[in-house]
């Protein structure tokens, strides 16, 4: 237990360390400074813990699902890439802010175990459409989580998969993420717009203040079937607006290397269109959360009935508990897989199949000379039906 007080928050966990904790961070970092390899097989001290897993972590994607669902009324194909830049940088504050303002700092993930599962949704409000998430972990070693969101109204799509590389270096943690997402439209004359977008770096600073934060760096793109070319570099303090989480995005017509639209600013707060000066993006009013069932209702399988004990004693500031329930999980899971092996058996993924190439990333990553050249892909079976709850939902 800590001796600091409770956060006065509900539900969120205590955000300033013990003495014991403050030791048990030294340590850590030196263990990060001495690692050398991936930095997630490193065991992280549970006060240092987020009470979320990984596998929820796709949610992000769609907690302005107005912004998604209004992908699909684009008139032209132009005006389709400007939608989708929108809200991807629409996404970034929740993906990679969102723990440092609840918690205090950024917190490590909890790491998921293979198979585990998270189901959610966005109801249908004003006509948007109702929006439906499924999500599995893929793999363990190394952790892979694979998603599927769609707005079956709207006829628009997202499937990906993500994975992390961590490394140390210069003070900082640098987080390479591996991956992609593809976005999918349908067209009203039968046709379908495909978008490839790739994912930014990571950089974890104030590591040895005891206050992590993460900053976006280098560039990421997006890439649509028509030609069109969102170029995002993303910069920290010092650059362009000299603050922290500044990023500026060009966006160039098919077969030309000048932008036809530029747009700056701050992907956690706003930015605006350079030319008009106008706002172009705002993520300064609150999110939408995805709706979940209660836990009781959960399989074993799911991700907040799986991590509940754990996430409650993180919550708390019980960070003995959360140790104890995370080593139970984690061991059974060893188990598990050695008893896989006995058999000669492997485990079966419920909701996604693994390909080695996708040609969609090959076919779209040639027009901007991606790197790598080609990457694997999960893709979705199709197979999960929202349920009596979620379908009811979207008669509001």
């Amino acid at each position: 237990m800590t001796d600091t007080p409770p956060n006065e928050n509900v539900g969120e966990a205590r955000t300033r360390p013990s003495k014991s904790q403050k030791s048990s961070w030294a340590t850590f970092l030196k263990s990060i400074a001495s690692f050398s390899g991936d930095l997630s097989s490193l065991t992280a001290p549970p006060f240092i813990l987020s009470p979320i897993s990984l596998t929820e972590f796709p949610a992000y994607w769609c907690e302005r699902p107005e912004l998604f669902s209004a992908i699909a009324d684009a008139k032209s194909d132009e005006e389709r890439s400007i939608l989708v830049l929108k809200w991807f940088i629409s996404t970034l504050k929740g993906q990679y802010t969102s723990r440092n303002e609840k918690l205090g700092s950024e917190k490590k993930p909890l790491n998921p175990v293979l198979g585990e599962l998270f189901y959610g949704y966005w109801p249908d409000i004003n006509g948007r459409g109702q929006t439906d998430l499924v999500v599995e972990q893929v793999s363990h070693h190394p952790p892979i989580t694979a998603y599927y969101i769609a707005n079956e109204a709207k006829g628009i799509s997202l499937q990906g998969h993500s994975a992390q590389k961590t490394s140390f270096s210069g003070g900082s943690i640098i987080v390479k993420q591996i991956g992609h997402a593809v976005l999918t439209v349908n067209l009203p004359g039968g046709g379908k717009e495909e978008f490839l977008i790739t994912l930014p770096r990571l950089r974890i600073d104030g590591l040895w203040y005891g206050s992590p934060y993460i900053e976006l760096a280098e560039t990421s793109y997006i890439q649509s079937s028509t030609g069109w070319l969102s170029t995002i570099e993303y910069k920290g303090k010092g650059y362009f607006s000299g603050k922290s989480h500044t990023f500026k995005a060009s966006l160039s017509p098919p077969g030309s290397s000048h932008a036809a639209h530029t747009y700056e600013g701050l992907w956690h707060q706003t930015s605006k269109d350079v030319r008009t000066g106008t706002i172009f993006t705002d993520v300064t009013s609150p999110k939408e959360e995805v709706t979940v069932k209660s836990v009781e209702e959960m399989d074993d399988w799911e991700s907040r009935r799986l991590w509940r004990w754990v996430a409650k004693g993180i919550r708390d500031g019980d960070f003995e508990t959360a140790s104890k329930e995370k080593s139970k999980i984690e061991n059974e899971q060893r188990q598990r897989r050695k008893d896989e092996q006995a058999a000669g058996t492997q485990w079966q993924l419920k909701h996604f199949d693994h390909v080695d190439s996708d040609p969609i990333y090959e076919r779209l990553g040639k027009l901007f000379k991606a790197n790598p050249p080609t990457e694997d892909a999960y893709v979705y079976r199709h197979n999960h039906n929202p349920g009596p709850t979620q379908a009811a939902a979207s008669d509001l």
